[in-house]
Protein backbone atom coordinates (compact mmCIF):
# COMPACT_ATOMS: atom_id res chain seq x y z
CA UNK A 1 0.00 0.00 0.00
CA UNK A 2 1.24 3.42 -1.12
CA UNK A 3 2.07 5.91 1.51
CA UNK A 4 -0.67 9.07 1.78
CA UNK A 5 0.81 11.74 -0.42
CA UNK A 6 2.45 14.52 1.98
CA UNK A 7 1.31 17.95 2.37
CA UNK A 8 2.42 21.04 1.03
CA UNK A 9 4.34 23.40 3.40
CA UNK A 10 2.02 26.40 2.25
CA UNK A 11 -0.90 23.26 2.73
CA UNK A 12 0.28 22.60 6.68
CA UNK A 13 0.49 26.81 7.54
CA UNK A 14 -2.95 26.41 6.27
CA UNK A 15 -4.57 24.24 7.60
CA UNK A 16 -2.95 25.35 11.15
CA UNK A 17 -4.55 28.81 10.53
CA UNK A 18 -7.87 27.33 9.63
CA UNK A 19 -7.62 25.20 13.22
CA UNK A 20 -6.28 28.50 14.85
CA UNK A 21 -9.32 30.59 13.65
CA UNK A 22 -11.71 27.64 14.10
CA UNK A 23 -10.26 27.90 18.07
CA UNK A 24 -10.67 31.43 18.29
CA UNK A 25 -14.11 31.28 16.80
CA UNK A 26 -15.51 28.77 19.45
CA UNK A 27 -13.77 30.46 22.28
CA UNK A 28 -15.39 33.88 21.29
CA UNK A 29 -18.79 32.23 21.01
CA UNK A 30 -18.24 29.87 24.73
CA UNK A 31 -17.25 33.80 26.25
CA UNK A 32 -20.35 35.53 23.86
CA UNK A 33 -22.58 33.08 25.79
CA UNK A 34 -21.10 33.20 29.00
CA UNK A 35 -21.79 37.46 28.81
CA UNK A 36 -25.31 36.88 27.74
CA UNK A 37 -25.81 34.39 30.92
CA UNK A 38 -24.11 36.94 33.34
CA UNK A 39 -26.21 40.11 31.84
CA UNK A 40 -29.48 38.07 32.35
CA UNK A 41 -29.14 37.26 35.33
CA UNK A 42 -27.73 40.78 36.24
CA UNK A 43 -30.59 41.68 33.94
CA UNK A 44 -32.95 39.73 35.87
CA UNK A 45 -31.98 40.52 39.70
CA UNK A 46 -35.18 41.19 41.81
CA UNK A 47 -36.32 44.80 42.43
CA UNK A 48 -36.03 44.86 46.48
CA UNK A 49 -38.73 47.18 48.03
CA UNK A 50 -38.51 48.22 51.30
CA UNK A 51 -42.59 48.47 53.29
CA UNK A 52 -43.37 50.08 56.23
CA UNK A 53 -45.59 48.42 58.13
CA UNK A 54 -49.44 50.06 58.56
CA UNK A 55 -52.56 51.23 56.46
CA UNK A 56 -50.08 53.59 54.49
CA UNK A 57 -49.06 50.49 52.82
CA UNK A 58 -52.61 48.69 51.69
CA UNK A 59 -51.95 48.81 48.08
CA UNK A 60 -48.70 46.88 47.97
CA UNK A 61 -50.35 44.52 50.19
CA UNK A 62 -53.55 43.99 47.65
CA UNK A 63 -51.05 44.16 44.88
CA UNK A 64 -48.13 41.03 46.44
CA UNK A 65 -51.71 39.27 47.67
CA UNK A 66 -53.81 39.30 44.38
CA UNK A 67 -50.40 38.10 42.56
CA UNK A 68 -50.20 41.86 40.48
CA UNK A 69 -46.40 42.37 40.49
CA UNK A 70 -46.19 38.71 38.94
CA UNK A 71 -48.49 39.99 36.22
CA UNK A 72 -47.26 42.36 35.07
CA UNK A 73 -43.74 39.95 34.99
CA UNK A 74 -41.99 41.81 38.10
CA UNK A 75 -39.39 39.86 40.25
CA UNK A 76 -40.15 41.73 43.51
CA UNK A 77 -38.21 40.98 46.90
CA UNK A 78 -40.18 43.14 49.92
CA UNK A 79 -38.52 43.54 52.75
CA UNK A 80 -40.85 44.77 55.81
CA UNK A 81 -39.25 47.84 57.93
CA UNK A 82 -40.68 48.91 61.15
CA UNK A 83 -41.25 52.72 60.19
CA UNK A 84 -40.34 54.84 56.59
CA UNK A 85 -38.11 56.39 58.59
CA UNK A 86 -35.61 52.98 58.40
CA UNK A 87 -37.04 52.02 55.00
CA UNK A 88 -35.78 54.78 53.95
CA UNK A 89 -32.35 54.54 55.35
CA UNK A 90 -31.85 51.13 54.22
CA UNK A 91 -32.74 53.09 50.80
CA UNK A 92 -30.34 55.39 51.76
CA UNK A 93 -27.41 52.96 52.57
CA UNK A 94 -28.01 50.95 49.11
CA UNK A 95 -30.09 48.15 50.66
CA UNK A 96 -32.80 48.02 48.83
CA UNK A 97 -33.75 49.56 45.10
CA UNK A 98 -36.87 51.54 46.62
CA UNK A 99 -38.71 52.25 49.93
CA UNK A 100 -41.60 53.76 51.79
CA UNK A 101 -41.46 56.56 53.36
CA UNK A 102 -43.40 59.88 54.05
CA UNK A 103 -42.23 63.01 52.20
CA UNK A 104 -40.87 64.49 55.38
CA UNK A 105 -38.01 62.27 54.80
CA UNK A 106 -37.36 63.24 51.68
CA UNK A 107 -38.32 67.22 52.11
CA UNK A 108 -35.67 67.48 55.44
CA UNK A 109 -33.00 65.00 53.86
CA UNK A 110 -32.76 66.11 50.11
CA UNK A 111 -29.75 68.46 50.82
CA UNK A 112 -27.69 64.97 52.22
CA UNK A 113 -28.85 62.45 49.59
CA UNK A 114 -29.57 64.24 46.87
CA UNK A 115 -29.76 61.20 44.58
CA UNK A 116 -33.08 60.04 45.82
CA UNK A 117 -36.34 61.15 44.52
CA UNK A 118 -40.24 60.52 45.44
CA UNK A 119 -41.45 58.75 42.36
CA UNK A 120 -45.33 57.86 43.71
CA UNK A 121 -47.53 58.70 46.54
CA UNK A 122 -49.53 55.43 47.03
CA UNK A 123 -51.31 56.81 50.01
CA UNK A 124 -52.52 59.91 52.34
CA UNK A 125 -54.48 60.60 55.03
CA UNK A 126 -54.91 63.38 57.70
CA UNK A 127 -55.56 60.90 60.48
CA UNK A 128 -52.28 58.81 60.21
CA UNK A 129 -50.90 60.73 63.06
CA UNK A 130 -52.12 61.12 66.29
CA UNK A 131 -51.66 62.33 70.03
CA UNK A 132 -52.75 59.48 72.21
CA UNK A 133 -52.63 60.55 76.23
CA UNK A 134 -53.33 59.80 79.43
CA UNK A 135 -56.34 60.25 81.44
CA UNK A 136 -54.89 59.99 84.59
CA UNK A 137 -52.31 62.26 83.57
CA UNK A 138 -55.55 65.04 83.82
CA UNK A 139 -55.21 65.37 80.28
CA UNK A 140 -59.01 64.99 79.09
CA UNK A 141 -58.85 68.49 76.18
CA UNK A 142 -55.62 69.76 74.26
CA UNK A 143 -54.80 72.82 76.68
CA UNK A 144 -54.40 70.41 79.31
CA UNK A 145 -51.72 69.05 77.55
CA UNK A 146 -49.85 72.31 78.66
CA UNK A 147 -46.69 71.04 81.97
CA UNK A 148 -46.61 67.33 79.97
CA UNK A 149 -43.87 65.08 78.78
CA UNK A 150 -44.85 64.28 75.42
CA UNK A 151 -42.99 61.16 73.68
CA UNK A 152 -42.42 61.24 70.39
CA UNK A 153 -39.78 60.19 67.12
CA UNK A 154 -37.42 63.18 67.08
CA UNK A 155 -36.97 65.08 63.28
CA UNK A 156 -39.73 62.82 62.37
CA UNK A 157 -43.17 63.50 60.74
CA UNK A 158 -44.78 62.49 64.34
CA UNK A 159 -43.03 65.39 65.66
CA UNK A 160 -43.80 67.63 62.44
CA UNK A 161 -47.44 67.09 63.61
CA UNK A 162 -46.92 67.65 67.49
CA UNK A 163 -45.20 70.60 66.53
CA UNK A 164 -48.55 72.32 64.27
CA UNK A 165 -50.56 70.52 66.76
CA UNK A 166 -49.19 72.59 69.67
CA UNK A 167 -49.50 75.46 67.34
CA UNK A 168 -53.23 74.91 65.90
CA UNK A 169 -54.17 74.97 69.84
CA UNK A 170 -52.81 77.90 70.91
CA UNK A 171 -49.79 76.21 73.20
CA UNK A 172 -46.59 77.44 73.76
CA UNK A 173 -44.48 74.30 72.47
CA UNK A 174 -42.09 75.99 75.58
CA UNK A 175 -44.75 74.73 77.84
CA UNK A 176 -44.10 71.11 77.11
CA UNK A 177 -41.04 68.96 77.69
CA UNK A 178 -40.87 66.47 74.56
CA UNK A 179 -39.00 63.22 75.20
CA UNK A 180 -37.53 61.53 72.16
CA UNK A 181 -37.83 58.06 71.82
CA UNK A 182 -37.09 55.60 68.78
CA UNK A 183 -41.47 54.23 67.70
CA UNK A 184 -41.43 50.78 69.71
CA UNK A 185 -40.48 52.73 72.98
CA UNK A 186 -43.49 55.17 73.15
CA UNK A 187 -46.32 53.13 74.01
CA UNK A 188 -44.45 51.24 76.61
CA UNK A 189 -42.61 54.60 77.86
CA UNK A 190 -46.53 55.52 77.76
CA UNK A 191 -47.62 52.63 79.96
CA UNK A 192 -45.24 52.84 82.60
CA UNK A 193 -45.88 56.51 83.00
CA UNK A 194 -42.43 57.99 82.32
CA UNK A 195 -44.63 60.08 79.37
CA UNK A 196 -48.26 61.45 79.87
CA UNK A 197 -48.81 61.35 75.80
CA UNK A 198 -47.52 60.41 72.65
CA UNK A 199 -47.32 61.33 69.30
CA UNK A 200 -46.87 58.93 66.98
CA UNK A 201 -48.47 57.77 63.56
CA UNK A 202 -50.63 54.32 62.75
CA UNK A 203 -50.75 51.92 63.56
CA UNK A 204 -48.97 52.73 67.06
CA UNK A 205 -51.44 55.06 67.53
CA UNK A 206 -54.22 52.63 67.90
CA UNK A 207 -52.21 50.07 69.24
CA UNK A 208 -51.28 52.26 71.97
CA UNK A 209 -54.65 53.42 72.61
CA UNK A 210 -55.94 49.77 73.14
CA UNK A 211 -53.41 49.27 75.49
CA UNK A 212 -54.09 51.90 77.74
CA UNK A 213 -57.89 51.10 77.33
CA UNK A 214 -60.60 53.84 79.14
CA UNK A 215 -57.57 55.22 80.44
CA UNK A 216 -56.71 56.87 76.79
CA UNK A 217 -57.61 59.95 75.34
CA UNK A 218 -57.49 60.53 71.20
CA UNK A 219 -56.63 64.00 69.65
CA UNK A 220 -56.59 63.60 65.56
CA UNK A 221 -56.21 66.90 63.61
CA UNK A 222 -57.23 66.79 60.05
CA UNK A 223 -56.39 70.38 59.92
CA UNK A 224 -52.94 70.14 61.15
CA UNK A 225 -51.37 68.31 58.85
CA UNK A 226 -51.85 65.58 55.73
CA UNK A 227 -49.00 62.65 55.92
CA UNK A 228 -47.90 61.75 52.00
CA UNK A 229 -46.36 57.71 52.13
CA UNK A 230 -44.44 57.67 48.87
CA UNK A 231 -42.20 55.11 46.84
CA UNK A 232 -39.03 56.58 47.14
CA UNK A 233 -36.26 55.41 44.63
CA UNK A 234 -32.20 56.58 43.54
CA UNK A 235 -32.45 57.87 40.40
CA UNK A 236 -29.35 55.65 39.42
CA UNK A 237 -31.47 52.75 39.90
CA UNK A 238 -34.68 54.26 38.67
CA UNK A 239 -32.76 54.86 35.27
CA UNK A 240 -31.29 51.66 35.12
CA UNK A 241 -34.29 49.79 36.09
CA UNK A 242 -36.93 52.14 34.33
CA UNK A 243 -39.33 49.13 33.26
CA UNK A 244 -39.15 47.02 36.30
CA UNK A 245 -40.60 50.72 37.69
CA UNK A 246 -42.93 51.04 35.58
CA UNK A 247 -44.25 47.51 36.31
CA UNK A 248 -44.44 48.52 39.79
CA UNK A 249 -46.00 51.23 39.36
CA UNK A 250 -48.49 49.38 37.09
CA UNK A 251 -49.48 46.30 39.83
CA UNK A 252 -49.69 49.31 42.59
CA UNK A 253 -52.37 50.90 40.01
CA UNK A 254 -54.28 47.24 39.76
CA UNK A 255 -54.16 47.28 43.37
CA UNK A 256 -55.75 50.77 43.66
CA UNK A 257 -59.11 49.97 41.92
CA UNK A 258 -59.16 46.72 43.97
CA UNK A 259 -59.59 48.84 47.19
CA UNK A 260 -61.92 51.64 45.19
CA UNK A 261 -64.32 48.51 43.99
CA UNK A 262 -63.37 45.33 46.36
CA UNK A 263 -63.16 47.60 50.06
CA UNK A 264 -64.07 44.62 52.30
CA UNK A 265 -61.95 42.46 50.47
CA UNK A 266 -59.10 45.11 51.52
CA UNK A 267 -59.96 45.40 55.26
CA UNK A 268 -60.15 41.97 55.56
CA UNK A 269 -56.50 41.47 53.80
CA UNK A 270 -54.95 44.46 56.13
CA UNK A 271 -56.85 43.82 59.26
CA UNK A 272 -54.62 40.03 59.24
CA UNK A 273 -51.62 42.07 57.56
CA UNK A 274 -51.42 44.08 60.84
CA UNK A 275 -53.63 42.04 63.36
CA UNK A 276 -55.54 44.70 64.35
CA UNK A 277 -59.74 44.58 64.68
CA UNK A 278 -61.82 45.07 62.28
CA UNK A 279 -63.38 48.09 63.42
CA UNK A 280 -59.88 49.42 63.79
CA UNK A 281 -58.86 48.47 60.51
CA UNK A 282 -61.93 50.25 58.31
CA UNK A 283 -61.42 53.60 60.15
CA UNK A 284 -58.04 53.22 59.14
CA UNK A 285 -59.18 52.97 55.39
CA UNK A 286 -61.78 55.32 56.15
CA UNK A 287 -59.58 58.09 56.57
CA UNK A 288 -56.95 56.95 53.81
CA UNK A 289 -57.25 58.46 50.36
CA UNK A 290 -54.94 55.16 48.39
CA UNK A 291 -55.12 57.46 45.05
CA UNK A 292 -51.68 56.44 43.77
CA UNK A 293 -50.53 59.82 42.24
CA UNK A 294 -47.96 62.96 42.23
CA UNK A 295 -50.44 66.32 43.31
CA UNK A 296 -49.55 69.53 44.53
CA UNK A 297 -50.69 69.08 48.12
CA UNK A 298 -47.40 67.22 48.34
CA UNK A 299 -45.37 69.72 46.98
CA UNK A 300 -46.44 72.30 49.85
CA UNK A 301 -46.44 70.17 52.48
CA UNK A 302 -42.23 69.23 51.58
CA UNK A 303 -42.37 73.09 51.41
CA UNK A 304 -43.73 73.45 54.75
CA UNK A 305 -41.75 70.44 55.97
CA UNK A 306 -38.42 71.83 54.60
CA UNK A 307 -38.97 75.63 56.66
CA UNK A 308 -39.96 73.61 59.69
CA UNK A 309 -36.61 71.45 59.17
CA UNK A 310 -34.48 75.02 59.14
CA UNK A 311 -35.98 76.11 62.31
CA UNK A 312 -35.58 72.27 64.42
CA UNK A 313 -32.23 71.25 65.76
CA UNK A 314 -33.98 67.71 65.44
CA UNK A 315 -34.72 67.43 61.90
CA UNK A 316 -31.70 66.23 59.34
CA UNK A 317 -31.65 69.41 57.50
CA UNK A 318 -33.81 71.60 54.95
CA UNK A 319 -34.24 70.85 51.32
CA UNK A 320 -32.34 73.14 48.43
CA UNK A 321 -35.41 72.59 46.02
CA UNK A 322 -38.02 70.23 46.80
CA UNK A 323 -39.17 69.83 43.34
CA UNK A 324 -35.91 68.82 42.56
CA UNK A 325 -36.79 65.82 45.68
CA UNK A 326 -39.81 64.83 42.90
CA UNK A 327 -39.47 62.60 39.44
CA UNK A 328 -42.12 62.60 38.16
CA UNK A 329 -41.20 60.82 34.96
CA UNK A 330 -41.55 57.20 35.67
CA UNK A 331 -45.57 57.51 36.86
CA UNK A 332 -46.28 59.93 33.83
CA UNK A 333 -44.95 56.96 32.09
CA UNK A 334 -47.48 54.58 33.24
CA UNK A 335 -50.57 57.20 33.76
CA UNK A 336 -50.08 60.74 32.81
CA UNK A 337 -53.56 61.50 34.51
CA UNK A 338 -51.59 60.71 37.78
CA UNK A 339 -49.84 63.84 37.60
CA UNK A 340 -50.76 66.92 38.67
CA UNK A 341 -47.55 69.00 39.87
CA UNK A 342 -47.41 72.35 38.68
CA UNK A 343 -43.88 73.07 37.09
Amino acid sequence: MSAPPRLSARARVTRRALAGAAWTLAWTLVWGCMLMMFANRAHAAPLTLAVSTGPVSLPIYVAQARGFFKDEGLDLRLRECSSGRECYQWLADGKVDIATAAELLVATGSSAHRELAIIATISASSYQIKLVARRSAKIAEAPQIRGKRIGTVPGSSAQYFLDNWLVYNDIDPGSVTVVGLPPDKLTPALLARDVDAIAIWEPLASTAALALGGDAVTFASPRVYTQHFNLVGARPVLQRREDDVARLLRALLHAQHVIQSEPELARALLAERLHLPPALTATAMENEDYRVRLDQSLVATMQSEARWAARNADAPGAAVDVLRAIDAVPLHRVDAAAVGLVQ
